[in-house]
């Protein structure tokens, strides 16, 4: 077999677009256990079966392959930190969310998009993972939008779409990411910056792929990252992050994601910014900022995010 660089390949799997889940049960002493998932499906429908992966290596793997079943929480849009607190080790995570024992008996986390309850079906052994499959026994649907993951970066749709509609007085930037480095540009005055334009008649998406098409990279236009006010400028600020390809910028040059690359960035706001990509790319975890250019906050995306 040809030996395949695992980060590569996990950045591989990443371009597939999922939704986020929490997977729940319970372990033999009855405490609720849950973790962060996208790798569900559904199996069938006669019988109704879905399925999970769960890592060996998980510390939930004992009682899970030892549970009589599990549910299959499908977050929503505005439950970001619900699937950042169950993908961290938090000693409780459930002492920061509202949920239930649902009709067979695994924890249901209320605000999901949908759950499934489910009595264990069978196990798979899968290299190193082992695969749950379940029989689902009761579930429910609602209207809200599902949270989604693509490139380790959460996707809100309704989010942005509503972020796009505000489109007067715009100005775009591009947070051009490559393999743990950004693009950063000559802004004047020996300041550096992502690429950024003031949006016109053609709309925010023709500025954005401008901006990309000028740096000569092949990169994806990619999902709103941060959204704020720019009071000194009078305009709103909408920062994408998209991730390119290999190739030589004809613009400006890669730096890596560290503080001490931004040195020379001068804007306030824009500093801030990428000093959380930075952050936010070695945790794995990515939200979106609301606010104005000196405060704000990262929140839900459907009610905000920088």
């Amino acid at each position: 077999m040809t030996s395949l660089d695992p980060r590569t390949l996990r950045n591989a799997f990443g371009a597939f677009m999922t939704g986020v889940t929490v997977v729940t049960s319970h372990d033999t002493q009855g405490n609720p256990i849950g973790f962060t998932a996208n790798s569900f499906t559904s199996v069938s429908l006669d019988p109704p079966l879905v399925l999970v992966c769960l890592a060996n290596s998980s510390k939930n793997y004992d009682a899970l392959i030892a549970a009589d079943g599990f549910a299959v929480n499908i977050l929503s849009e505005t439950q970001i930190e619900v699937s950042n607190t169950f993908a961290r080790p938090v000693e409780d995570r459930f002492a920061s969310v509202e949920w239930r024992r649902g009709p067979a008996g695994s924890p249901l986390i209320d605000g999901s998009s949908a759950w499934f309850d489910c009595s264990m079906h069978k196990t798979v052994e899968a290299g190193d993972h082992v695969i749950l499959i379940g029989e689902v026994k009761a579930f429910d649907n609602t209207p809200a939008p599902g949270l989604g993951y693509v490139r380790g970066a959460y996707v809100t749709p309704s989010t942005a779409a509503g972020a796009l509609m505000q489109d007067t007085g715009l100005i775009v930037s591009a947070l051009i990411e490559r393999a743990g480095e950004v693009l950063l540009i000559d802004a004047g005055d020996g300041a550096l910056a992502p690429p950024e334009a003031v949006v016109g008649s053609e709309g925010v998406s023709a500025a954005l792929e401008q901006l990309i098409e000028a740096t000569g990279l092949t990169a994806e236009p990619g999902f709103v990252y941060s959204v704020y006010e720019d009071a000194e400028k009078k305009r709103q600020h909408i920062a994408f992050l998209c991730q390119a390809a290999d190739g030589e910028p004809k613009k400006g040059n890669f730096v890596p994601l560290d503080v001490v690359s931004f040195g020379t960035v001068t804007d306030t706001a824009t500093r801030t910014m990428l000093e959380r990509l930075s952050e936010e790319s070695r945790l794995g975890d990515f939200g979106i900022y609301y606010g104005n250019k000196n405060s704000g906050e990262v929140r839900p995306i459907t009610r905000g995010g920088h």
